[in-house]
């Protein structure tokens, strides 16, 4: 009779076999399935950032493919990006370079 006491306290909603199994189903594909709502979230912000950094380097591409148009076309401008980037000088010339505190701290890292 203990039996019977037990099972008449659970609600009607509850007992039904059908609701049962529904909420059993939520509740698997919640916690337990491959495609969990934890996992899921996840892949989501995943994509997001993947999006993002596409973006980016389309960008980037796009700047460099540019600047490498200028280099091309252009021979004062091949001149100035070598004398920038890679400090190239004439035979004649002195060269002086003058870094900002932000560039200086960079260059002490990549040293270290």
């Amino acid at each position: 009779m203990q039996r019977f006491n037990f099972i008449e306290k659970i609600p009607p909603v509850l007992r039904n076999k059908y609701i049962l199994t529904i909420v059993i189903f939520v509740v698997w594909l919640l916690l337990f399935d491959s495609n969990n709502l934890v996992t899921r979230y996840k892949e989501m912000r995943e994509l997001h950032k993947l999006k993002t950094d596409r973006e980016y380097y389309i960008k980037k591409i796009e700047s460099d493919r540019k600047k490498l148009h200028e280099l091309k076309t252009d021979n004062q401008n091949l001149e100035k990006f070598a004398r920038e980037q890679y400090r190239m000088k004439k035979a004649d010339e002195d060269l002086y370079i003058i870094l900002t505190p932000s560039e200086d701290r960079k260059i002490t890292r990549r040293n270290n």
